[in-house]
């Protein structure tokens, strides 16, 4: 990626007071004017991040390169905040950190926005999409085109796990304005994994087909955040499957021990006396 912006301040350094939208790698003139740009939008929990996380990315463009029209300008990692209340979570200041570090030490083109981190209320994906539209397409006002002489609109796609098109199949975890936002006017592209059944889950989102992209693992990785936390439990070695530099951070900061999570209820408790 080129045309880099100078680095702004650090993402895990970032409050909804001094919020300012990363946009240092983001590639802000095209290279192809035969090809749309597109911007990668991975939301998730990434408690912590795991080199399958990353790897996404660097198949969704190669899948965009050879497979489609889309030029690729930018990839972003969104990490849920603190109000999703899913088990394992850890704080979103050190998930957010983590991410920073992983986009650091692996990749000239991640970039980490922590604008949903920061919500103090959950935040739907759809509007964590119109977000990234907005800061954009709008403040930015999308990229130049290849010749330098006008300005081109971008399109924010959501890059997500087989996982992710298996709950949004599934009648009643999604509401419907959502899913027609989401996958009719972003689109996703969705890498596979195994245990999900691809055919089943679009068999149920038929009505978007053309909007959902299906990347095949050519060499399959089923690493998880699950099993990477339970490994660390265990007191069992991570190394290669998750970036150095987080496994320093989550040594540092003591995070997903038995003796974190026992902390970490204890607050919940505290909280909940009060």
């Amino acid at each position: 990626m080129t045309n880099e912006a100078p680095a702004p301040q650090s993402a895990s350094t970032m409050t909804l007071e001094n919020y300012r939208f990363p946009a240092h790698r983001l590639q802000r003139q095209q290279t192809d004017p035969d090809r749309i740009p597109l911007v990668l939008v991975a939301c998730g929990s990434f408690s912590p991040i795991t080199y399958l996380h990353l790897r996404m990315f660097e198949m969704a463009n190669d899948y965009s390169r050879i497979n489609t029209r889309y030029e690729v300008v930018g990839g972003y990692l969104s990490p849920v905040s603190d109000a999703y209340k899913k088990a394992g979570l850890a704080e979103a200041r050190h998930r957010v950190r983590m991410c920073e570090l992983a986009a650091e030490d692996t990749s000239s083109w991640l970039m980490v926005d922590p604008w949903e981190a920061l919500q103090p209320d959950y935040m739907p994906t759809a509007k964590v999409l119109d977000h990234f539209e907005h800061e954009i397409n709008h403040v930015l006002n999308g990229i130049l085109s290849a010749d330098g002489e006008t300005r081109r609109p971008v399109k924010i796609m959501l890059l997500a796990g087989a996982d992710l098109i298996g709950t949004m199949s599934t009648p009643g975890v999604w509401a419907e304005k959502d899913l027609d936002h989401i996958l009719g006017n972003f689109g996703a592209m969705i890498v596979e994994r195994s245990g999900t059944d691809m055919d089943e889950a679009l068999a149920n989102l038929k009505q978007w087909e053309d909007n959902i992209h299906v990347i095949t693992q050519m060499i399959q990785n089923n690493v998880s955040s699950t099993k990477i936390r339970l490994f660390l439990r265990r007191d069992m070695s991570v190394q290669y499957l998750i970036p150095a530099t987080v496994i320093e951070y989550i040594d540092q900061h003591r995070l997903y021990t038995d003796d974190g999570e026992s902390k970490a209820k204890d607050k919940d408790k505290q909280h909940a006396a009060n």
